[in-house]
């Protein structure tokens, strides 16, 4: 998938995009939610634009990441490589 960063920055969709993605079987999360939109998006040939944006480092409160959020999107990476074997991903 050429994206650089899939979990960062704003998202815009187009309705056809979103029209075209079964939604209900969105199954990730978090912001691996963000990973699965950008592949199924992807797997459906629909163009995807990247804007890079700058994230300043945090001065007060405290991250969200948590070791919880990292593991899922690790599941969220090999569960679509299964799909994409097994023809699941359309």
């Amino acid at each position: 998938m050429p994206i650089k960063d899939s979990t960062g920055g704003f998202k815009a969709w187009k309705r056809k995009v979103l029209d075209s993605i079964d939604l209900n079987g969105v199954k990730s999360q978090g912001y691996s939610f963000q990973i699965e939109m950008n592949w199924r998006a992807w797997q459906k040939k629909f163009s995807i634009f990247e804007h890079p944006i700058i994230f300043a480092d945090r001065t007060i409160g405290e991250s969200k990441m948590s070791k919880k959020i990292m593991f899922e999107a690790i599941i969220v990476i090999w569960r679509m490589r299964i799909w994409k074997l097994f023809g699941w991903h359309k």
